[in-house]
Formats: C-alpha cells, sequence, structure tokens
C-alpha cells in the first residue's frame, strides 16, 4: 500500500520541486495551500494548477487571516515589497509565525488522514533569512508534533520532511526538472499581478532568476518587467 503524505504547496517553485519529490518516493500526496491574506492570489492559483498537473489526491485551499495581525509587506499594504536586498537582517517580507502555523495545520491534516509524513519547502541555503526556515526549527516542531498529538501519544511518529534545506535553488530547479517539474506553472513572486506575472525584483524573483542562471535551465518565468 502507498504511504500517505501531506505536502504544503505554496505555488512557488520550492513546494512544486517537494511535491514531485513526494511523489518519485511512493507517497499518495495530499497538499495544503493557505489564503492567508497575503498580497496576491497568483501563487494559489498556481498551487491548483501544480496540484492538477501532477496528479494529488487531494487539494485543500485553507483559509487564515493573519492579515489581521500584519507586521510583513506580504499581508499589511501600509509596508512597501523592498525592490532591493535587505543584507544582515530579517527582511520585512517575514510573515510573523507563518511556517509554524502552517505546520500545525498539516500535522492536524496528517492525523486526520493517518498519515506521519509531512513534506515542507523551507531552505536555509539561498534563502532570505527568514527563522522558520532554519534545520532548529523543523527539528523543534517534529519534536511539538510528536508530543502535543494523540497519534505521537499513541506511539505514531511523524516525521517533517525537508528535503531542499540543504540545497542552493541551482541545485533545487536541477533535481525538480530531472523529476519532470514544470516551472511554467509555478509563482514565486511577492508582488505577481493578477496574471501571474513576477515582478522580477523582490527578494523571491532574485533567487528564483539566479537559480535558473546557475542552473543552466531557461527561465519560463513570465516577468511584467525586467
Amino acid at each position: 500500500m502507498s504511504r500517505k503524505a501531506v505536502v504544503l504547496l505554496s505555488g512557488g517553485l520550492d513546494s512544486a520541486t517537494v511535491l514531485a519529490i513526494a511523489h518519485s518516493e511512493g507517497y499518495e500526496c495530499h497538499t495544503l495551500s493557505f489564503d492567508y491574506g497575503q498580497r496576491h492570489g497568483a501563487e494559489l492559483r498556481a498551487a491548483e494548477r501544480v496540484a492538477d498537473a501532477m496528479g494529488v489526491i487531494d487539494h485543500k485551499r485553507i483559509h487564515l487571516g493573519l492579515d489581521a495581525i500584519g507586521g510583513s509587506a506580504l499581508t499589511d499594504a501600509a509596508i512597501a515589497v523592498p525592490n532591493q536586498p535587505q543584507e544582515g537582517i530579517i527582511p520585512v517580507t517575514y510573515v510573523p509565525a507563518r511556517n509554524t502555523v502552517f505546520l500545525a495545520f498539516a500535522l492536524g491534516y496528517a492525523e486526520v488522514l493517518n498519515a506521519t509524513d509531512i513534506f515542507i519547502g523551507v531552505n536555509a541555503v539561498d534563502y532570505s533569512g527568514y527563522p522558520d526556515c532554519r534545520p532548529a526549527f523543523i527539528d523543534a516542531f517534529q519534536i511539538l508534533a510528536n508530543l502535543a498529538t494523540k497519534a505521537g501519544v499513541e506511539g505514531a511518529k511523524f516525521k517533517i520532511h525537508t528535503p531542499l534545506i540543504a540545497l542552493t535553488k541551482a541545485g533545487i530547479i536541477q533535481l525538480g526538472t530531472g523529476l519532470g517539474v514544470d516551472y511554467g506553472l509555478t509563482v514565486s513572486c511577492y508582488s505577481a499581478d493578477e496574471a501571474g506575472r513576477a515582478c522580477g525584483v523582490c527578494d523571491a524573483c532574485r533567487l528564483r532568476v539566479a537559480g535558473f542562471i546557475g542552473a543552466g535551465i531557461a527561465d519560463p518565468t513570465r516577468y511584467c518587467r525586467a
């Protein structure tokens, strides 16, 4: 019998790659996306395209209200998305507690499905410096998962899979391309327009552009400006 897994699917490059990895490892994939009050819905529509293209068992969109607390350029229109690197600091695009909240939902869904495997596309190499993308955070959440659930108390062993955590963006793209990921379906931009075209200047875009150049693979991304 195939194993079930919950895969966090944002619609971006990394999460699409993680979904392909989970599929390649023989998991029946149940995907979650979050409408958390972010600036645009382009990534959510991309997640639906990716889920459909990869034939997941079920794709759910969860509605949250992180914009109610704000504190991030991605959830508060009064905070501008920077178009230059923010060196040496955690950038204003960090969304407070986002991955903690997302993993908590994934954990609950996994428990409902009688699954113990959760996949997330965090990366601690070519990334923006968010604290909830580090191995220490993932290790701590996995401990919590096995302490805070009925399934964990009864002997289940939850595993948080982070197959991209030590890869460069170029390495991620090369891996995903080998697994057949169509990156033209994905959107990674913080300021994409309603047509899903990327801005080309935000931190997510810069990492994506450099990744395709480093991988030596043509970038299928649609940009609204250079």
